[in-house]
């Protein structure tokens, strides 16, 4: 299945199982790859995509948040230009959504943008963040505060590569489908109330959320920000824990627990993040976390835009002082 993105510069999401054993159909070898993968990712699906093409190259970085930082852009940075790679070269992005934001923005700003492919394997890259073109590092704990839009030439998804994530990361990546549902399809967060996952139509709406966002708004400037519901306090509970002791997903889950007013609503939640083995309360210290979130840098000085469900499928965007959230925390 194919799937158009229609922004400033569209591209096509390819989805099929055993995709990445066929991407000499899509692209073609006259020019050289550089693969950014983690020691994460098993080695046969870099190798997989390697021996396709004719000059490529694998560079592996470690994984998490700590390889979104300026020392790993550097060195990949260093590492093409030792390369000699040109302006008609490729990024590919092989792995989850750390390795798609660092992968992206080395390729943002690599002789003021070349291309880049996106491969994502695990959930959460497959549903969420392969798309969309947003593209960071981080700097210290503070989430994603340097990066740019910059949006992928192809994306390529197979659902085979899944099978190899281990269950947390597996489920760490569904919270981001959940969040799909809840602002803007009703349909997609009722699949997750039934007793087995149909996966494949999970990740094929998140993507239809994804894209119907997207193009409406890419740079995100009004309609895009209800896809962070639930990131707000999640990202401060993210650089709270320094990025290490709870997963995105993990964060995001208790971001959106803890901002839903609607009794009802987060009550389902629960439920289906219990199913996920996701604990929806933490210990983390309210004044402590309470500075981080002052950072969160969609903030506007005093002020920040929230987002709010109220009803499942829709959300709404509510501008209210930082010191307002307090009470979430």
């Amino acid at each position: 299945m194919e799937i158009e993105v229609k922004c400033a510069r569209n591209y096509k999401i390819v989805l099929e199982k055993g995709v990445i054993q066929k991407l000499r159909d899509y692209l073609d070898d006259d020019h050289r790859m550089f693969i950014i993968t983690d020691d994460n990712v098993p080695d046969i699906y870099a190798n997989i995509v390697k021996n396709q093409f004719s000059n490529a190259y694998i560079y592996v970085v470690k994984h998490g948040e700590v390889s979104k930082s300026f020392e790993t852009y550097e060195a990949c940075l260093r590492e093409l230009l030792k390369l000699n790679f040109s302006r008609k070269d490729m990024v590919v992005a092989l792995g989850g959504g750390v390795v798609g934001d660092l992968a992206g923005f080395v390729a943002a700003t690599y002789k003021r943008g070349i291309d880049f492919i996106n491969i994502p394997t695990t959930t959460l890259s497959q549903v969420d963040s392969s798309i969309g073109g947003k593209v960071a590092i981080n700097v210290d704990d503070i989430k994603n505060c340097v990066g740019s839009f910059y949006q992928p030439k192809m994306v390529f998804i197979d659902m085979n590569v899944l099978k190899t994530l281990p269950k947390r990361h597996y489920y760490n990546g569904l919270v981001e489908a959940v969040k799909a549902g809840l602002i803007y399809d009703k349909t997609l967060f009722e699949l997750f109330e039934q007793d087995d996952l149909d996966i494949e139509q999970i990740i094929y709406r998140s993507l239809m959320v994804k894209k119907a966002v997207v193009e409406q708004d890419e740079k995100e400037l009004g309609l895009r920000k209800i896809l962070n519901f639930g990131h707000t306090l999640g990202h401060a509970y993210e650089s709270y824990y320094h990025l290490h002791d709870y997963l995105h997903g993990e964060c995001v889950a208790l971001g959106m627990v803890k901002i839903i007013d609607n009794a009802e609503i987060r009550e389902r939640l629960i439920k289906i993040l219990n199913k996920f083995n996701i604990d929806c309360y933490c210990d983390g210290d309210p004044d402590e976390v309470f500075k981080y979130l002052c950072l969160d840098k969609k903030a506007d000085h005093d002020m920040i835009d929230v987002i709010k469900v109220d009803k499942i499928g829709e959300a709404k965007i509510v501008k209210c002082k930082i010191d307002d959230l307090r009470k979430y925390l």
